[in-house]
């Protein structure tokens, strides 16, 4: 996420990046997000623009254009009421990717990912809230906010600076130095209208980030619980979203130690390594798998082996096709007879029952939000919910047939919905997921359902 990079600062920016030069913006309609999104919008397609209103402020708004004399480039804007204007150029290909990430609270990102909401400073975006469908903001500890009128001072010389073009923008350019003197061109060259110096946002200073505090490629490594090696492979291959330095001198990545714990709190906590910890030894199967395969194997065992008469047939005059296939056909036969060794056929009901129920209470909260006064005819049941539905049908239709049952009573005693808007629910719903024949599907729901009044 926070892999992107401005490449330069806009002349119009109220929140310069520090180290990277300032481009002329002036061809660009800074001030109308929708003239933004006109420059970049044409019939052939082969650029881009776009602009969205911020909804968590009044008056604040997105937008990005490909540049129309470099392609290859593309302006990036965010706008706030209170804090000002951010002009960011970047990678026609980044352009969409920023804007994106713009959306929420973030106001600016600055060295590896931090970012600031107006108010605060954040780490970087690293440890993922699951049941929150977000990331966790940490707080950056003594975070001090430096500003323009913080870093201009008597030997800041606009003199010294350049405002480069865009046409003749070189992308691999090194960083202008002596920075503060840009700076003081960029000063000297806004209007009397922007924001005061002193509001004007440039970084942060935290004691995490100072010089002596920031770690390599080797500690970095350790407190993520591998080698050096495979973290520098990680990067080259931009896997295991391994999170942006925070500096890079002399070539050399340096991170903040609370990012490198971030990351490896997010490692540990990680799908796979939550997975990892029920893996069985000597396999890479989970524990319930592991335990399954044991169980057919000492069944097949027993089957192709232990029985006499079964056993002669490994015999080479024996081992023809249709022998093999009896076989095969017997053990497929085990297996497909006791499914409760994979999954429990009454428990998968319960679950598909509530699962179900749920639906409908979903149907029902959003006829009231919207105070529909028709009365429903049915209630949406989404596709994995059906699919399992479907698979107990398929393969346990005893067990089915009593769990729709249940359903439909449970809708009329729970939530005083009519058994035909149940009926019609599932029927519905398996019409468009399940993986049944057409006619033996209805044929069981024409005994499993209730008759319609």
């Amino acid at each position: 996420m926070h892999r992107l990079q401005p490449l330069a600062n806009g002349l119009h920016t109220d929140h310069p990046v520090p180290g990277l030069p300032f481009i002329d913006d002036s061809h660009i309609p800074v001030d109308d997000p929708a003239a933004v999104e006109a420059v970049g919008r044409h019939e052939e397609g082969s650029t881009w623009g776009r602009w969205d209103r911020d909804r968590d402020a009044d008056g604040a708004w997105l937008a990005f254009t490909t540049d129309p004399i470099r392609q290859d480039l593309a302006w990036v804007l965010r706008n706030h009421p209170e804090h000002g204007r951010t002009v960011l150029l970047v990678r026609d290909q980044d352009a969409s990717p920023w804007h994106s990430n713009w959306w929420g609270p973030q106001l600016l990102f600055r060295q590896g990912g931090y970012w600031w909401d107006g108010t605060t400073w954040y780490r970087p975006d690293q440890v993922w809230d699951a049941p929150g469908e977000r990331f966790e903001g940490r707080p950056v500890k003594a975070a001090t906010t430096l500003t323009a009128a913080d870093l201009l001072d008597d030997n800041a010389h606009p003199d010294g600076g350049r405002l480069l073009k865009i046409a003749n923008f070189d992308l691999e350019a090194p960083p202008p130095d002596p920075w503060n003197d840009h700076l003081a061109l960029w000063a000297s060259r806004r209007p009397g209208d922007a924001l005061p110096l002193d509001r004007c946002v440039v970084r942060l200073s935290a004691p995490e980030l100072a010089a002596d505090q920031l770690i390599g490629a080797p500690e970095m490594a350790r407190i993520g619980g591998i080698a050096a090696s495979t973290l520098r492979a990680y990067i080259a291959r931009d896997q295991r979203d391994v999170p942006p330095p925070q500096a890079v001198i002399n070539g050399r990545s340096l991170w903040s130690r609370p990012v490198a714990a971030d990351w490896a709190e997010e490692r540990d906590r990680s799908p796979e390594s939550a997975a990892a910890k029920l893996s069985s030894a000597g396999d890479d199967l989970s524990i319930g798998l592991s335990e399954l395969r044991q169980r057919l194997a000492r069944r097949f065992l027993g089957t192709l082996w232990e029985r006499p008469d079964w056993r002669k047939r490994w015999a080479l005059r024996f081992r023809t096709e249709s022998a093999v296939h009896e076989i095969a056909d017997d053990l497929a036969l085990g297996v497909a007879t006791d499914t409760d060794s994979i999954i429990n056929h009454h428990d998968l009901a319960t679950t598909v029952r509530h699962a179900v129920l749920d639906e409908f209470a979903s149907g029902k909260e959003l006829d009231e939000a919207t105070k529909s006064t028709r009365p429903a005819v049915f209630y949406g049941i989404t596709t994995p919910v059906v699919n399992m539905l479907d698979w107990l049908i398929r393969h346990h239709p005893h067990s089915a047939y009593h769990a729709i049952a249940e359903i439909i009573g449970d809708a009329v005693r729970r939530m005083d919905i009519p058994r035909d808007v149940s009926a019609q629910s599932i029927r519905t719903a398996l019409g468009l997921d399940s993986k049944l024949p057409r006619q033996a599907r209805i044929d069981f729901l024409e005994r499993a359902l209730p008759k319609s009044h």
